[in-house]
């Protein structure tokens, strides 16, 4: 069997599809698409420079479809990732909850554990469920104000 550059796309292809099970962010899903789609230039005989042109062409079309329309889809509902940490959870109320294995006490921002840190007096052990209310980060470390009845 005599390789071509035709089997040259498409193991680029084959090699960016698997690489793409490592991230799943499907930047790399939308290359490997424009490499098989390339494939087919190459199969059709168009020349190495534009087997490049095209590759570029179907890259710049499918790497932002795939990112900006398709990504969101598999994105669950209400939670904003890449946003922790932002400010968007200034204000926001929470209830405590104590971590299993050593008792400390954190609230859960879009899934992930944070200790907690009182704004005011600095105290770092709360009851479980009591409501706070999330000022800001200090590192990993939330810094709440506890909610009274007053502020509802």
């Amino acid at each position: 069997m005599e390789w071509s550059i035709t089997h040259f796309w498409l193991i680029l292809a084959l090699v960016l599809g698997l690489a793409e099970l490592t991230s799943g962010v499907l930047l790399l899903l939308a290359l490997a698409i424009a490499a098989a789609l390339t494939a087919v230039l190459a199969y059709v005989g168009m020349s190495f420079e534009w087997q490049l042109v095209g590759m570029g062409v179907f890259s710049g079309l499918l790497v932002p479809i795939a990112i900006r329309w398709i990504r969101p889809c598999f994105t669950p509902k209400g939670v904003a990732y890449g946003t922790t940490g932002t400010g968007v959870e200034h204000g926001k109320r929470y209830r405590t909850l104590k971590r299993d294995f050593d008792g400390a006490a954190g609230i859960k921002v879009n899934g992930d554990f944070y200790r907690l840190k009182d704004d005011n007096t600095g105290a770092t052990d709360f009851p479980e469920g009591t409501e706070v209310i999330f000022k800001q980060f200090d590192g990993t470390t939330a810094i709440v104000q506890t909610a009274t009845h007053k502020e509802q």
